[in-house]
């Protein structure tokens, strides 16, 4: 690799907490993780309080190995499984013996347990896994000639035009994003309470212009910023929201909508609100006539569609040093580490410019033609291209860098890339407050066309290392980057370190094989895995 594993302090977008989304779609409930946590200790190298939990995984393991097949699920997989999934683990120990080992032997997932992060805090089961069997989503048990397609046919008429009953003491709300006040609340609540890295060290810090760029894209619904208040202190304690968008899975074009920031107070985790949620958002997008969904989680739900693992390039090595994120490999120095982050002052790539307004009609046209190499893409109107990757200086801060690269003789556009911003807070450092996170976005290039891409792994490696250069004028302190799109082909050779943090895509209420995820089975990037996921999500 060609830096050490980046550190138990990763960045914390890479353990979405409770969402179920767009990009960090995390739905997640602490009182059911807790409660199968204490039936089923295997996770923490005890003995399993469970028989049948145990006796699984000891005829699991004679399967394993007494087969050569690469996707049997071996005990090693499954002991990741039930780490990540402890609700899971509670359901296995309702299940007859036979039927769990069956279940669990024809998972063809192995590529998607290796390497999982298996911190304590953010193990936490978006919603359950019970609960995700009441939804139309894959099953681990699909057959594999099962007809690609729609799950469930929603009839509109049997939608109920009224939302499900909350716990007595909370009410639902619909957040009016253009109401600052509003807005700092949902700052507030998402600051306090979304997403944390297993050592409490790191909390995602998202800004106000973050929140209205993510949330009023093209064709928003207000209806789909959902909230939920106390009756009586009127406080925001709880949050998800989508928003529309179009993708193509394997050419058939689809609407969906990007599910995120699905968001529980810590105190309440317990009352089951993030399975509430879950069915309120979608019933709100059922009457819009939109009934299939995208969402990421860091955790294996009933079932991924792919699964990316996050990079990062340190941009300031030594504060991110100081802040407890990037390690100090052993057998080397301060200095050394700082020597071999470092960058060149000004970028290489002739012609590269920032993205002006201009230009969004010929990044539109290299981008759609881009992505559609890959088998799950974005099908984006110009009006998103305008509104996701150009910076507007009415939003208030800047969110999103976007630069392109102009011939030129032709003044045609050749090349694009992209990355935005997500702060974070860092939790009792005496020296630092934040560590300034950068995203890589979208990208594109016209190498990627040339026959058998003559060229393109050398140019995007070029282009992706003038972002870099970019970030750090930016005053960014780490660059992050999954697995997805054409990265394997630079994240080794750009001194991307591996991370601790793995992101599962998903779609909702449509079946689609598994499509490459960037990583072969030991989990490090692989160019021959790539053209699956082009999709990326906040």
């Amino acid at each position: 690799m060609a830096e050490p594993q980046e550190s138990k302090g990763k960045a914390p977008a890479q353990e979405p907490s409770d969402s179920t989304n767009g990009q960090d779609n995390h739905i997640t409930d602490n009182s059911s993780a807790e409660k199968s946590s204490e039936t089923i200790e295997g996770s923490s190298g005890k003995k399993d309080k469970t028989p049948l939990v145990s006796g699984v995984k000891e005829r699991i393991g004679k399967l394993a190995r007494s087969s050569n097949d690469d996707k049997t699920v071996t005990p090693q997989m499954l002991d990741s499984l039930l780490r990540m999934n402890p609700s899971l683990a509670g359901e296995l120990a309702g299940m007859p013996q036979d039927k769990a080992i069956e279940t669990l032997t024809s998972m063809n997932v192995a590529d998607l347990l290796t390497g999982l992060s298996l911190g304590k805090k953010n193990q936490k089961d978006m919603a359950s896994y019970k609960f995700w069997q009441t939804q139309p989503v894959p099953r681990f048990d699909d057959q594999e000639n099962l007809t690609e397609g729609p799950i469930k046919i929603i009839n509109p008429e049997e939608v109920s035009k009224e939302p499900p009953q909350l716990i007595e003491g909370f009410e639902w709300v619909t957040l009016d994003i253009s109401n600052d006040s509003e807005v700092t609340e949902l700052y507030e609540l998402l600051s306090n309470h979304y997403v944390e890295d297993d050592n409490a060290m790191f909390r995602f810090n998202y800004s106000r212009a973050f929140l209205n760029w993510a949330l009023t894209s093209p064709g928003w619904k207000k209806e789909w910023h959902v909230g939920v208040r106390a009756t009586k202190s009127r406080k925001l304690v709880a949050f998800i929201c989508g928003v529309p968008t179009y993708i193509r899975v394997r050419d058939q074009k689809l609407k969906v909508v990007e599910i995120n920031f699905l968001c529980v107070h810590k105190k309440l985790r317990s009352k089951r609100l993030a399975p509430v949620l879950i069915k309120e958002v979608t019933r709100r997008c059922y009457l819009r006539g939109i009934y299939q969904a995208i969402y990421t989680v860091g955790i294996v739900l009933p079932k991924p569609v792919t699964s990316c693992r996050y990079y990062h390039r340190p941009l300031d090595w030594l504060k991110l040093y100081e802040v407890g994120f990037s390690p100090l490999p052993p057998g080397s120095t301060k200095a050394r580490q700082i020597t071999r982050n470092h960058l060149p002052s000004h970028t290489a790539t002739p012609g590269l410019r920032k993205m002006q307004k201009k230009d969004v009609g010929a990044v539109y046209n290299l981008l759609e033609r881009f992505l559609k190499r890959f088998d799950i893409n974005p099908a984006f109107s110009k009006e998103e291209i305008d509104h996701w990757l150009l910076h507007q200086e009415s939003r208030g801060e800047q969110v999103v860098w976007s630069y392109v690269v102009e011939e030129s003789h032709t003044k045609k556009i050749t090349d694009f890339v992209s990355f935005y911003s997500l702060e974070s807070s860092v939790i009792g450092n005496p020296k630092h407050k934040e560590v300034r996170a950068a995203y890589l976005y979208y990208y594109a290039s016209e190498t990627a066309f040339n026959d058998r891409e003559a060229g393109f792994k050398e140019r995007l490696q070029l282009l992706i290392n003038d972002a870099l250069i970019e970030a750090k004028k930016a005053h960014f302190d780490v660059f992050n980057a999954l697995t997805l799109q054409d990265n394997p082909l630079f994240l080794e050779q750009l001194k991307f370190g591996a991370g601790d943090g793995q992101l599962h895509y998903y779609l909702y209420n449509y079946r689609t094989a598994p499509v490459p995820g960037g990583v072969d089975h030991k989990n490090l990037p692989d160019e021959r895995k790539r053209g699956g996921m082009g999709v990326v999500l906040l």
